[in-house]
C-alpha cells in the first residue's frame, strides 16, 4: 500500500485535489469499459468488443509515450487489467470478466485512501486549525464509498444484467462522489462556523473570569 499512496500522492506544493487525481484514472478506467460495454452492445460480439476495448488501453498508454509524459502506476495497472481481463474474457465468451476491471480500480483507490490523515494535506489553513479531526474522518468516508462502489460493481457483474450494469456505472459512481462532495463541504463549513463563534464567545467568558488587576 505504501507504492500506492506514493503513486497516488500528488507531489509536494501540488494544488491538485487528491479525489481530482484519482477521477483521472478512473477516467481512463471507464473509457475503456465503456467502448468494451457500447461495442458489445452494437455488435453483440465478444472478440470485436473485447479486442477495440485493449486497443483503447493500448492507445492511451501510447499517446502518453508519445508526449513524453509521465505513466504512474495506476496507469500500468489499468492497461493490465484491460489485457488479463480482456483476454479472459476472449477465452472464455464471458463479458464478466473485463465487467470486473472496475472493482479492482476502485478498490485499490479505496486501499489508499485508508491511510489516516491523507486527506490533511489538501485542507485549507481554517480547516486545520478549526476542523483537522473531521477532514480525517472524512478520509474513511472517501475510502468506504469506494469500497461500497467496488462492492455494488461485483454485485451488478454476478446478477449479469448486462444493460442494468451500464446504466449504474454511468450514473453511480460520478453522481455518489459529486453528493459526498458536497456534503463534506457543507459538513465542514457548518462545523467550522459553530465552532468559530463557540471561540469568540468563549473569549469575553475567559476574559471576565481574569482577577482584577491590583491599584
Amino acid at each position: 500500500m505504501t507504492d500506492a499512496a506514493a503513486t497516488y500522492a500528488e507531489p509536494e506544493g501540488s494544488r491538485v485535489h487528491p479525489i481530482v487525481h484519482a477521477g483521472k484514472w478512473l477516467a481512463a478506467d471507464l473509457f475503456s469499459t465503456l467502448m468494451f460495454v457500447g461495442l458489445y452492445a452494437l455488435t453483440h460480439s465478444i472478440y470485436v468488443a473485447t479486442g477495440l476495448g485493449i486497443a483503447a488501453g493500448v492507445a492511451q498508454v501510447a499517446y502518453l509515450k508519445y508526449r513524453r509524459a509521465p505513466i504512474d502506476l495506476m496507469q500500468w495497472l489499468s492497461l493490465g487489467l484491460v489485457v488479463v481481463f480482456g483476454g479472459a474474457s476472449l477465452v472464455t465468451r464471458d463479458p464478466r470478466f473485463i465487467m470486473l476491471k472496475p472493482t479492482l480500480i476502485y478498490a485499490a483507490i479505496g486501499a489508499v485512501m485508508l491511510k489516516r490523515g491523507w486527506m490533511t494535506r489538501y485542507m485549507p489553513p481554517i480547516s486545520l486549525v478549526w476542523a483537522r479531526g473531521l477532514g480525517e474522518a472524512f478520509g474513511y468516508v472517501w475510502a468506504g464509498m469506494m469500497f461500497l462502489t467496488a462492492a455494488l460493481n461485483v454485485a451488478l457483474v454476478a446478477h449479469g444484467d448486462l444493460r442494468l450494469w451500464v446504466w449504474w456505472l454511468g450514473v453511480f459512481p460520478i453522481a455518489s462522489k459529486m453528493a459526498l462532495i458536497v456534503v463534506q463541504y457543507a459538513t465542514m463549513r457548518l462545523v467550522i462556523r459553530a465552532r468559530i463563534r463557540a471561540g469568540t464567545a468563549a473569549a469575553p467568558t475567559a476574559a471576565a473570569s481574569l482577577p482584577s488587576p491590583s491599584c
